[in-house]
């Protein structure tokens, strides 16, 4: 989803914006009774869904748009 952008040129003086994508992350990641994760690819799906949209202005075709509890901050 990523291949072709340079989102860490983008980032690199935003440090905030990198949080935000920690956040997405973190919230949409979902743990089992061990502690492992259970959709782990689906929350790093997310978080580049994100980046792709803070670097291009477009969420990428056919992916549903970031929820605010996805982004929330805690």
């Amino acid at each position: 989803m990523l291949e072709g952008i340079d989102y860490w040129e983008e980032l690199r003086e935003s440090p905030s914006q990198m949080e935000i994508c920690v956040a997405i992350f973190t919230n949409v990641l979902e743990l089992d009774d061990q502690g492992e994760p259970v959709n782990e690819k689906y929350a790093e799906r997310r978080a580049a869904a994100w980046l792709y949209r803070y670097c291009t202005g477009k969420l990428p075709k056919g992916e549903p748009d970031i929820e605010p509890w996805e982004c929330q901050l805690h």
